[in-house]
């Protein structure tokens, strides 16, 4: 009888790992491969994406993810768009221009939550305030949407653009200003530049856009191709994405050893302090949608004449289903 006992279970054990693996098979027999395309090289704005990859979260949806560097910034919601990659990270403010422009993209996650974007001056310059700026040289790299950006923040000071004299300094940013070419930049992110500058010995300060009265928006967000908001693919990259959120603040030093580990180009002291800086700004929900917050910044940018007028959110900006077919 005990014999017969052991038997049985020997055979439920068999049964039980063949049952495993014929799952494990399954699963992998049906991995999807979803391209991301990145909008600038791999950097710590990035992390939920990594971490979700190196710990597996993706797999663990059915997916492999393929994260790829742009060879131009500009391309990737274009190739969205063509139906060329799947998914590509890229801006807030720049999707209603797309959106109006007539390429078919939605919104449909948010990896960065906040404002990156900033006014930088020198810690120990002569600019204290905005209204210092009369008469003075603000560099940027891209012009619109900072035209805006600063239109807005110098307007609550008394100042117009007119009273300023802007200049091209393509994306040397922080050398211009620590030069001496610019007493400004406008499009420094606050994350990276701020760190750039500190460890060069001379420590920056920040005008941050949303507390000069920029509404708040979204710096970094998720968008694929309208048509393609019901492929239950884009929710399981989605909730990947969040587990991945999620590790992250909760271990953000293991969390930098798995970034750094397969990327050694990486690992400095810049990066490092990138990721502390950006650590508290990335959405802990990057499905949820905040609709009112995407309609405000419409409100903004068509007053500013940037878009003609302010579209329905749903037209660019959805949050995603649930599904149950994964």
């Amino acid at each position: 009888m005990m014999r017969l006992a052991r038997d049985v279970g020997r055979l439920l054990a068999v049964l039980l790992l063949g049952a495993g693996c014929a799952a494990a098979g399954a699963t992998a027999g049906r991995a999807e491969t979803l391209t991301v395309m990145l909008d600038w090289f791999t950097n710590p704005d990035h992390a939920p994406l990594y971490i979700a990859q190196e710990k597996g979260y993706f797999n663990e949806q059915g997916l492999t993810v393929e994260l790829i560097q742009p060879a131009d910034p500009n391309d990737p919601p274009k190739l969205v768009a063509a139906g060329k990659a799947d998914l590509a990270v890229s801006y807030q403010p720049q999707l209603y221009l797309h959106v109006e422009a007539g390429l078919p993209l939605v919104r449909v996650a948010t990896l960065v939550a906040t404002p990156l974007n900033a006014l930088v001056v020198l810690a120990d310059g002569p600019i204290k305030t905005l209204a210092d700026l009369r008469g003075g040289t603000i560099g940027y790299s891209v012009g619109g949407f900072e035209d805006a950006l600063l239109r807005t923040m110098l307007t609550r000071h008394g100042l117009a653009l007119t009273d300023v004299t802007l200049v091209n300094v393509n994306f040397s940013l922080s050398p211009s200003l620590l030069s001496g070419q610019v007493d400004a930049v406008i499009g420094a992110f606050r994350n990276f530049e701020l760190n750039q500058m500190d460890l060069a010995g001379r420590p920056g300060r920040a005008f941050f856009v949303e507390e000069e009265g920029v509404p708040s928006y979204d710096e970094l967000i998720i968008v694929a191709q309208r048509e393609r908001v019901t492929d239950p693919r884009l929710r399981a990259f989605v909730d990947a994405l969040e587990k991945g959120v999620q590790f992250l603040v909760n271990h953000p030093d293991e969390s930098w050893e798995l970034f750094v580990a397969g990327r050694p180009e990486l690992d400095d002291e810049l990066n490092r302090r990138a990721w502390a800086a950006t650590l508290p700004r990335f959405a802990l929900r990057p499905a949820a949608l905040d609709g009112a917050r995407y309609a405000r910044f419409a409100a903004f940018l068509a007053d500013q004449g940037m878009i003609a007028a302010a579209m329905e959110v749903s037209t660019y900006a959805v949050e995603l289903p649930w599904s149950t077919e994964r």
